[in-house]
């Protein structure tokens, strides 16, 4: 069992910045590839960055390339995601997952889910 909790979500102007954390508990961390979602009201849960058991290998949706950075750190058992360049069509609940096959976009190859921070981009 893994225990996830995220924090770190607010109010932000359009442009700004937020870091996210993710904070595990329970089994090995650094045995699961960690993801991060978001889901806006009335939509579904969308991928947006994901990174591997070592942190070696990440990966992002085209909508926040080159603006968000997922990071972890296997000792202090963390998972972050650095928000830059904030967007209105950013605001969302968003959510950190634990994986144990890997790395993926997709929802359903995610064991573990925290129960997400509100982050609300202002224009």
């Amino acid at each position: 069992q893994v225990q996830l909790v995220e924090s770190g979500g607010g109010l932000v102007q359009a442009g700004g910045s937020l870091r996210l954390s993710c904070a595990a508990s329970g089994r090995v961390f650094s045995e699961y590839a960690m993801g991060w979602f978001r889901q806006a009201p009335g939509k579904e849960r969308e991928f947006v960055a994901a990174i591997s058991r070592g942190g070696a290998f990440t990966y992002y949706s085209d909508s926040v390339k080159g603006r968000f950075t997922i990071s972890r750190d296997n000792a202090k058992i963390t998972v972050y995601l650095q928000m830059n360049s904030l967007k209105p069509e950013d605001t969302a609940v968003y959510y950190c997952a634990a994986s144990r096959e890997g790395t993926s976009r997709n929802t359903d190859e995610y064991d573990y889910w925290g129960q997400g921070t509100q982050v609300t981009v202002s224009s």
